[in-house]
């Protein structure tokens, strides 16, 4: 008897613990959908979450109508009657930045480039023209008093070669101690006749016209002026007949085996401008044509009218392709090089205040970075500040076309999807620039301010479906949508954050 009580009191003892653990195990479960339904607390977007349903890392999640509003855990938005939206940390874009598929980057023909240092001469493009180098000009002068019986060169421009005749001078006051040596000399007074002598050459008499004299026995009147260089005869200062007196300039010719081209360099680059910089030049007309040289000289002085410094250059014009006046384009270089952080030109966005590029992130996003550039070199420019070597940036010509369709344009739209995505870029948005959305619902509600549909999950905003207010673009809008119909309808978001219905078409065609 007291066997079977004992066992009966132990089956009691363990029937009231299951009891006991039974109802611990229901009431912790009954609470569990209470703390799912509720509200969860906004937080800042920190710490890794896992997505139950995806298995994917979540940044955090948030209403995509409110999307600067983020929470810790999903559940139902506060804001609208819906559920929250998961934002996935693989595609997250940086701060102030954008995401755009690959699909759209090869729609929009996006092209990336490398940031990148490299070895480079100090160099700028300047314009130029040809003058003639009056450093080896020359003059043609007669040393004394007589008249120009003959001009070989008529007139200035005129190309002569070395030794050929300019004029031909008359010189009567030659003919008298001429006379008077031939008459000494056939006297055969050998002193008096080598006085005589001495005193021609006194009077400029020329070497070669003595030893004239002297083989044919007849005095010489006329001295021919020849050119003392190739090149082009500059100035031309008498005419046949014309009195000329010892020390007169007859003729200028100026050598064209080298020539100078002054290159006009803006006030703003005079300081990198130096003697002894290495040049390249080619004609405006023929770029095919490279000639080089060096920096002779900064002339001093700046120009009132065109703010620039000239600079005289030195080209070598052996072949004679070059003459006075040619328009040409002037690359100056610097002998030593440095290095320098460079991006391509055409990847900067100049807005006139700043300059911005657009660098490429992970996952396929977009961060718009201000930089601090320096000097263009050839087809790249120079970055001083925001950058760093081995960045990737956009560097697309139907992409940057320039900055007032970069910065108005191009940005905007990319704002535009970064508030579908939950990010933000600090670019100003327009309402023309907005993308266009499309939706299928039915009308709930009719007033003269808007529509209320009950509409389908729309993708590209990531709404679930749900009930909600689309703006009329005025009271008399849509006059045929009729509550309990279905509508296919149009919208764009507005600048304060509504969304304006552009079309409202019956569902399957029909009017708008």
């Amino acid at each position: 008897m007291k066997s079977n009580f004992a066992l009966k009191g132990l089956a009691l003892a363990l029937a009231g613990a299951g009891l006991a653990y039974g109802g611990y195990w229901a009431g912790t479960h009954q609470q569990a959908p209470a703390t799912m339904t509720s509200t969860p607390a906004p937080i800042a977007a920190t710490g890794d979450k896992v997505d139950p349903k995806t298995g994917r890392a979540v940044l955090y999640w948030h209403d995509p109508m409110v999307p600067g509003q983020k929470f810790d855990k999903p559940g139902r938005s506060p804001f609208m009657d819906m559920d929250l939206v998961p934002v996935y940390a693989d595609e997250a874009s940086a701060e102030g930045g954008v995401k755009v598929s690959s699909t759209l980057q090869q729609n929009l023909g996006i092209r990336f480039a490398t940031v990148r240092k490299e070895e480079t001469r100090e160099s700028f493009d300047v314009v130029g023209t040809t003058q003639f180098d009056e450093s080896i000009s020359e003059v043609v002068q007669s040393r004394v008093t007589g008249y120009i019986d003959r001009l070989y060169a008529r007139a200035p421009m005129q190309r002569v070669k070395r030794g050929e005749p300019v004029a031909s001078l008359f010189v009567p006051d030659w003919i008298g101690p001429q006379e008077e040596y031939l008459a000494l000399k056939r006297s055969g007074n050998e002193t008096l006749a080598a006085a005589a002598r001495q005193r021609m050459q006194a009077l400029s008499i020329p070497s070669g016209l003595i030893a004239q004299t002297e083989r044919t026995g007849q005095a010489q009147s006329h001295l021919t002026l020849t050119s003392p260089v190739t090149g082009v005869i500059t100035e031309l200062a008498v005419r046949e007949g014309a009195m000329v007196s010892p020390g007169m300039t007859v003729a200028k010719v100026a050598g064209l085996n080298k020539v100078w081209l002054v290159a006009e360099v803006p006030e703003a680059l005079a300081s990198s401008a130096r003697a002894g910089m290495s040049v390249e030049a080619a004609p405006a007309g023929d770029t095919n044509r490279k000639y080089t040289g060096k920096v002779r000289e900064i002339l001093p002085g700046v120009s009132t009218t065109t703010r620039t410094v000239q600079a005289r250059l030195e080209l070598d014009n052996r072949d004679g392709s070059l003459t006075p006046g040619m328009l040409m384009r002037v690359r100056l270089g610097a002998d030593k090089s440095v290095t320098r952080l460079l991006v391509p030109t055409e990847a900067v966005i100049a807005t006139g205040k700043r300059s911005v590029v657009l660098v490429a992130g992970d996952h396929n996003s977009m961060q718009p970075v201000t930089v601090t550039t320096g000097r263009d070199i050839g087809d790249d420019t120079e970055v001083l500040s925001g950058l760093e070597e081995g960045q990737k940036v956009v560097a697309s010509g139907q992409f940057l076309i320039d900055s007032e369709a970069s910065l108005k344009g191009v940005l905007p739209k990319l704002a535009s999807a970064a508030r579908a995505q939950g990010s933000s870029v600090s670019e100003p948005t327009s309402t023309s620039m907005s993308p266009v959305y499309r939706g299928v619902g039915k009308v709930e509600k009719v007033s003269p301010k808007s529509l209320t549909f009950s509409h389908k999950p729309i993708p590209e905003l990531k709404w679930p479906a749900m009930t909600m207010d689309f703006a009329k673009p005025s009271p008399d809008a849509f006059p045929h949508a009729q509550v309990g119909q279905e509508f296919e309808f149009s919208f764009k978001e507005g600048k304060d954050g509504s969304y304006l219905l552009e079309t409202v078409t019956p569902a399957g065609g029909g009017r708008k």
